[in-house]
């Protein structure tokens, strides 16, 4: 592995090197308007990615612009690595087109305009064969669907998820949400198997790793199931088969109906447990969104254990994953200067 993405690895430690700390975010806090705030981003390696951007400067452009680093930056290792590297890379880009896929799908069931459902697709998840999905409103009821998708460009297809989730009946509002958790479930199961088929130090770093992600959308996807039609068993059968939580907690949260329920099954994961620390009872939908900052937050640290062992994958979905989420603190920094809502403008998670 060494010999293969030695080189690769360093070029994404040096750019982790590059990622914005404590003392950025301080300068960047105390920006008057999105001008100063342009002015101090030029300090940093981010460098005049705005200078030719015209005033007033937006924050979605600044999110766009920043996301836009992160794409060539990917691109960059994405075009150098050779195999098994190419394929866990290409694994990183399926997420991106699961959420995009069915954000398109979502959006042409409600009739949404083309162009602005394909601007708000992730670059990571492009291929050349999205905009068809969104032409016609009748054709994600065509057999062709999942045919479009098995030709991504260049090297990637999220293909199987689809094959064996998606048909005519499913494609409502009612099981969009079914077919988003169905998809993730697969698509994290695969991605657990072929990083443990690599083993050695990928296989640990990425089973931390995923096994959180699991855990993550299982914990979600049974606060956010209180009070709907889903019955229990479609909840059991969206839980990836993976996860620390799995199989004992994942069986417990099947049956759960409240959110003290949750807690307790929590209990017996120390860092899950303190994710419900100080939260108090309170609503479902508050409860929902205190713990997913605190999953941002434990995000976060395991992505920079990541780079504690060396001459192992987990680097490159650590270094990406870390990026997302500093575009995230950019974006909310460069909004509440836009809004002057200085009083939540500390609500970011920092990364170093």
């Amino acid at each position: 592995m060494q010999v293969d993405s030695g080189f690769l690895e360093g070029i994404v430690r040096g750019y982790k090197a590059g990622i914005l700390t404590q003392g950025h975010y301080a300068n960047l806090t105390q920006c008057e308007n999105l001008e100063d705030f342009r002015t101090q981003l030029s300090a940093t390696d981010y460098g005049n990615f705005l200078a030719n951007e015209p005033l007033p400067i937006s924050t979605s452009t600044i999110a766009d612009k920043a996301t836009q680093i992160l794409v060539d930056q990917f691109n960059y290792i994405r075009s150098n690595a050779v195999a098994p590297l190419s394929k866990f890379l290409d694994y990183i880009t399926y997420g991106y087109m699961i959420d995009n896929v069915v954000l398109l799908i979502t959006g042409t069931l409600h009739e949404r305009d083309t162009h602005e459902l394909l601007e708000r697709c992730h670059p990571l998840g492009w291929f050349e064969t999205m905009p068809a999905l969104s032409v016609l409103p009748t054709f994600i009821h065509s057999p062709h669907l999942t045919s479009l998708l098995t030709r991504p460009a260049p090297h990637a297809s999220p293909a199987p998820y689809f094959r064996d989730c998606l048909s005519a009946s499913d494609l409502d509002d009612l099981n969009i949400e079914i077919i988003r958790n169905t998809l993730y479930k697969a698509y994290l199961e695969d991605f657990h198997a072929f990083t443990a088929s690599l083993g050695g130090p990928t296989a640990d770093v990425m089973s931390r790793v995923l096994s959180f992600e699991a855990d993550r959308r299982t914990l979600n996807i049974t606060i956010n199931s209180f009070g709907t039609e889903l019955s229990k068993e479609q909840r059991a059968r969206l839980f990836p088969t993976i996860g620390r939580l799995f199989p004992a907690g994942n069986d417990q949260l099947a049956k759960s109906d409240d959110i003290e329920q949750v807690r307790a099954v929590c209990e017996a994961v120390a860092e899950y447990r303190a994710f419900f620390d100080g939260g108090g009872a309170g609503a479902e939908d508050d409860v929902a969104a205190q713990l997913e900052d605190r999953f941002f937050v434990a995000e976060v640290n395991i992505n920079k254990r990541a780079f504690l062992q060396q001459f192992q994958y987990g680097v490159f979905y650590a270094y990406f994953k870390l990026k997302e989420q500093e575009i995230r603190n950019l974006t909310w920094i460069a909004e509440c200067i836009a809004q002057e809502a200085r009083d939540r403008i500390q609500d970011f998670i920092p990364i170093f």
